[in-house]
């Protein structure tokens, strides 16, 4: 299979690339927005290696088919790409292949989304096989849509008569090699996703709690997840440093234990690729009696990152889920005042992950979240009803069993968002 040109920024004999931030400013959005999302831009192309020499806005009523951006401010954008040297520019808005491929044709340069930037992130920072697995699904899945762009020898043999044949194989060829390997990969993460729901089984089995944490990328969950279960995963004031997800035993003095487990980080405009490619990661928050959503409360953008959260927890039909919040990083606010609002409005549980501020009251937040949502039932489910029956001993904790000849009697205790399941097998009384 010929080698695409990369869709990602990576540092070229040690020299960063320099690039050029781009977003259109549409008339249902104010300008901070705007600027607020290029600011968060900028420092995911650092984290991705890039240096970002300039940053471009232009406001329009309505992209244009075919360069998203008008040509005026594409001819702009060449002249300060030539200016400053830039060999990249990044778009702040999800482009169609084809606007990608004419954008990059008029530039005479590398033209990557944001989607693709956050897929090539994720590339450098998946360390086990699982997030390798899935960072490849949601690569794959974005270029295979954009194969026609991406052949130089398409683009010197210039279309037309003479060049169907030899092109449209190769093209064709390809498309084969990657639906192949998209189908590999989409069979293995099946066998993953068969093995996280066979932890989580023996988990429920044991009739533990579990709490989730959630958050936007660099809110501090791997910090708090060590600080609350001494474990040592690697933290650091990065993006995207936890990619695959991890749980441990709480087990405090004073509170009910329960398995915590750590998820990826959320983000605006987070690619729908990654979404799917991660889906058995993200199945950990499913199956959670509670959510810990981890805020840094010392972000000035803290309320649009908590909007970003609830909005794919709503994607994810997680937006009933109880939630408990976690105000962290108090230690990096400037004065003791400015936590007062953040409580009463958020009400939220003030802590640092770091110093151990807080976490007594956060425990017993969460503990105080868990107690009313596990209540015993007593159920009658026929034989031929294996599958309430495995509910209750998968999600539950049977406490008594009794088998008659018409089925099954069962005093089980179940998390209180299960029981409408199993609510036609209830006894009277119970």
């Amino acid at each position: 299979m010929t080698t695409p040109r990369s869709n990602g920024t990576r540092e070229t004999n040690g020299t960063p690339e320099r690039a050029i931030v781009a977003a259109l400013k549409l008339p249902s959005q104010q300008r901070w927005e705007v600027d607020e999302s290029l600011d968060e831009l900028t420092r995911l192309a650092e984290a991705a290696g890039a240096a970002v020499v300039d940053r471009v806005v232009q406001e329009r009523r309505a992209p244009t088919p075919a360069l998203y951006f008008g040509r005026g401010k594409v001819d702009e954008i060449g002249a300060r790409a030539e200016s400053h040297d830039a060999s990249l520019l990044i778009s702040d808005d999800a482009l169609s292949p084809a606007q990608e491929h004419n954008i990059a044709k008029a530039l005479g340069r590398k033209v990557i989304d944001r989607s693709a930037l956050i897929l090539d992130i994720f590339a450098q920072r998946a360390r086990t096989r699982e997030g390798k697995l899935q960072v490849e699904l949601a690569q794959l899945s974005y270029l295979l849509p954009r194969l026609v762009g991406q052949w130089s020898h398409l683009e010197r043999l210039g279309g037309g008569i003479g060049t169907r044949g030899p092109g449209e194989t190769q093209l064709e060829s390809d498309r084969r090699v990657i639906r192949r390997r998209l189908r590999r990969i989409e069979s293995d993460l099946g066998r993953v996703r068969v093995h996280r729901r066979q932890q989580r089984d023996r988990r429920s089995r044991a009739g533990m709690p579990v709490v989730a944490l959630v958050g936007y990328t660099n809110a501090g969950k791997t910090t708090l997840l060590n600080r609350l279960t001494g474990a040592g995963f690697r933290a650091a004031d990065e993006m995207f440093v936890t990619l695959d997800p991890a749980a441990r035993l709480c087990a405090a003095p004073g509170c009910q234990p329960f398995i915590l487990t750590d998820t990826v980080g959320f983000i605006r405009k987070l690619p729908h690729q990654l979404v799917a490619a991660f889906r058995a990661t993200l199945e950990e928050l499913d199956e959670a009696d509670v959510l810990l959503h981890v805020v840094d409360a010392s972000d000035p953008h803290l309320s649009e990152h908590m909007a970003a959260v609830d909005s794919l927890l709503n994607e994810l039909l997680l937006g009933e889920r109880p939630i408990v919040l976690g105000l962290n990083k108090i230690d990096r606010l400037e004065a003791a005042l400015a936590l007062r609002p953040l409580i009463e409005r958020w009400h939220g549980v003030p802590l640092s992950a770091a110093s151990g501020d807080g976490i007594a009251e956060l425990l017993a937040r969460i503990d105080g979240a868990l107690r009313p949502l596990a209540r015993v039932v007593s159920l009658k489910i026929p034989y031929e009803n294996g599958g309430a029956l495995a509910l209750c001993y998968g999600r539950g904790r049977v406490l008594a069993r009794v088998d008659e000849p018409s089925g099954v009697r069962l005093d089980v205790e179940l998390p209180h968002h299960l029981i409408s399941a199993v609510a036609s097998y209830r006894v009277a009384g119970r």
